[in-house]
């Protein structure tokens, strides 16, 4: 497992390709945020997960199948995961961003990911607009 990266993945640099390309600036692994956010956009208010099918468990996906071997030290470790991204989920919203989780397979198709991400992030960033405006 030390193998396997942590940052700077092959999928983590499609997504930074792709967005840099329509036009929107981020920072990389904001520290001070809670899960360490793979991306954040700070002015749309979105941090941005790249996550790996099998290490998160992407429902439905078959990349996500849990080895046979080891049952409860694999159990334990994936479930763990699990929780830990979405006790972090709960922790970025509860601080008033956005969270948008990009599976590994999704990063197969370019061009229907650039839709996906243009899309999400048009829609959360005028969700994020109409609430500024609202508490003004």
């Amino acid at each position: 497992m030390s193998c396997v990266r942590g940052r700077d993945t092959g999928p983590e640099r499609l997504v930074r390709s792709l967005l840099h390309r329509m036009g929107y600036r981020f920072r990389l692994q904001a520290k001070h945020l809670p899960g360490k956010p793979d991306l954040v956009l700070p002015r749309h208010r979105i941090a941005v997960f790249v996550h790996g099918c099998f290490w998160h468990q992407h429902s439905g996906c078959r990349k996500a199948a849990r080895p046979t071997t080891r049952t409860e030290f694999w159990n334990k470790k994936l479930d763990g995961n699990m929780e830990r991204d979405l006790r972090n989920r709960r922790l970025l919203v509860d601080l008033g961003w956005n969270v948008l989780v990009v599976w590994e397979c999704e990063t197969r198709d370019r061009e229907q990911l650039a839709a996906k991400l243009k899309h999400a992030i048009e829609s959360l960033s005028q969700a994020h607009t109409s609430a500024r405006s609202q508490a003004a």
